[in-house]
């Protein structure tokens, strides 16, 4: 977790109740048409891979007026409205158009701005400043790319795209007013009006940014929890509630996960989608560093506990079904990181004299092992399961990059080198790949904060090319801990939005 916030966080953790759904992300859209096409488009939505098709016509979508089929909601203040994008099959016009817009209205020469990729290809930014006046278009070098985002903020309007799992790219950005309320949403036009073309729109999600200046910390948002699959890139929501929700394990077993809410640990059941609470005894102000051994019978979990007038975040050991915890650091603050696969060992950071490091301990307690000593954060200590390295972030190259050494703490090496903030590289089950997630350079190297717009990277372990598999709004208890399915090919994680 962040060690900047420990005292903020144990202050805050019943701010929401676990218990309470909020709206679905999908239910809030609907279809209509725009510029009254001759033919009538259609959206259908499948609840079980949560991918919207959208078909329609339209002769165009330019100069002063457009038709389109437009799958949208009604929404005011800042977003962030983001898909994967394909059209399906061969077409018929070259300049069929996919994307996501927000307009001002549903009119045929309404204002409006979006991300727009054509049939050949062509990709960029589309405007209309004022109602009935001409398209204008912003082009980008990148064609054809599979996700695309719009964002506002105030009344700026930016679009990004992604292609080939690189790193997102702004195409434009511009000041537009669409009024207070607009129609946000996904469309498609045939460029035709006697043809009805089809597209494909998968890991829709719309975002609520936190206003300016709001603490993470102290305003909880409410959260979702994923499932990412690393080899398509597929998202698939399993849960959405009005609580703040954190840090997902998953079991040894795959049937559930577990994740922290109010200071409390939870058991989500995958095929019965609902939680149960963990009985931890007298441990009820967990944080987001909590994991199972390899064996899948214990339970690490990070208590805050009230000693000589502080708070700090203290080690335990629980078993898996619940129980009495037993303490395992005797010093705080001590935040859990991994299992060594023989399971005799705990790693974890902790702040001691000034200074956050890397340590280890044996699972049954004692005395505890200093593995790294340098200046500044070493944070997310968490072993390969082959046991031969820990794997760990640090700020010592003057970005958050990750690191692995050996189980003594030798042979540290640098293993991330890039322009991200990158933390926490959880090892998949089978050795072969890491999962990280990244913040951009902008983002202080010493913090993790929430409410930032972040991406789920993916490496082999080897060495190689990072890909990004999810662009999101997030941050802290997003990815803090292991989160692999057991066979290596997902990933549990927590996505948040206002």
């Amino acid at each position: 977790m962040n060690k900047l916030y420990t005292f903020l966080l144990s202050m805050s953790l019943l701010t929401f109740s676990p218990d309470s759904n909020s709206q679905s992300t999908f239910d809030r859209f609907s279809g209509i048409s725009v510029g009254d096409p001759k033919l009538t488009g259609s959206t259908d939505f499948d609840e079980h891979s949560q991918v919207f098709t959208l078909k329609g016509a339209g002769t165009n979508m330019w100069f002063d007026r457009d038709e389109c089929w437009f799958e949208c909601t009604k929404i005011k203040g800042d977003f962030i409205l983001s898909a994967n994008v394909e059209f399906v099959g061969e077409g018929v016009n070259a300049h069929r158009k996919l994307g996501i817009m927000a307009r001002s209205g549903s009119g045929a020469g309404s204002a409006y701005a979006d991300a727009c990729v054509h049939g050949d290809g062509l990709t960029g930014m589309q405007f209309r400043e004022k109602g009935g006046e001409n398209t204008q278009e912003v082009k980008s070098d990148i064609l054809a790319p599979e996700f695309i985002q719009l964002e506002r903020k105030g009344n700026t309007y930016i679009i990004r795209i992604s292609k080939d799992r690189q790193a997102l790219v702004t195409v434009a950005q511009k000041e537009l007013e669409l009024g207070e309320e607009v129609l946000a949403g996904l469309f498609i036009c045939s460029h035709d009006e006697a043809v009805i073309e089809t597209a494909r729109f998968s890991n829709v999600r719309l975002e609520i940014p936190a206003a300016a200046g709001v603490d993470g910390y102290r305003t909880l948002s409410p959260s979702r929890l994923e499932i990412l699959d690393v080899e398509t890139g597929q998202r698939t929501i399993v849960y959405e509630t009005d609580a703040h929700i954190e840090a997902p394990n998953w079991s040894r077993d795959g049937k559930f996960l577990i994740y922290n809410s109010g200071g409390k640990l939870y058991r989500f059941d995958l095929d019965k989608k609902a939680p149960v609470e963990i009985n931890t005894g007298f441990a009820q102000s967990n944080n987001n560093d909590h994991g199972i051994s390899f064996d899948g019978k214990t339970l690490a979990i990070s208590n805050h506990v009230q000693e000589s007038g502080n708070s700090h975040s203290i080690i335990f050991t629980v078993p898996l079904e619940g129980g009495t915890p037993k303490r395992i650091t005797a010093k705080g603050p001590s935040y859990w990181h991994g299992w060594s696969p023989d399971g005799k060992w705990l790693t974890y950071c902790a702040e001691r004299n000034g200074n956050y490091d890397v340590y280890k301990i044996s699972s049954e307690g004692g005395a505890e092992i200093r593995l790294t000593n340098s200046e500044g954060l070493d944070d997310g200590p968490e072993y390969s399961p082959d046991g031969e390295f820990i794997y760990f972030n640090s700020v010592r190259s003057g970005m958050m990059q990750i690191w692995r050494m050996k189980p003594d703490g030798a042979d540290q090496e640098q293993v991330t080198f890039d322009d991200f903030q990158n933390w926490f590289a959880h090892p998949s089950p089978d050795g072969k790949q890491l999962i990280m997630i990244s913040y951009p350079k902008e983002v202080p190297a010493s913090s993790h904060p929430h409410n930032q717009r972040v991406v789920l990277r993916v490496m082999p372990a080897s060495g190689g090319d990072i890909k990004s598999m999810a662009f999101l709004y997030g941050g802290q208890g997003t990815l803090n801990v292991p989160s692999w399915s057991p066979d290596s090919k997902k990933v549990a994680f927590v996505s948040y939005t206002y």
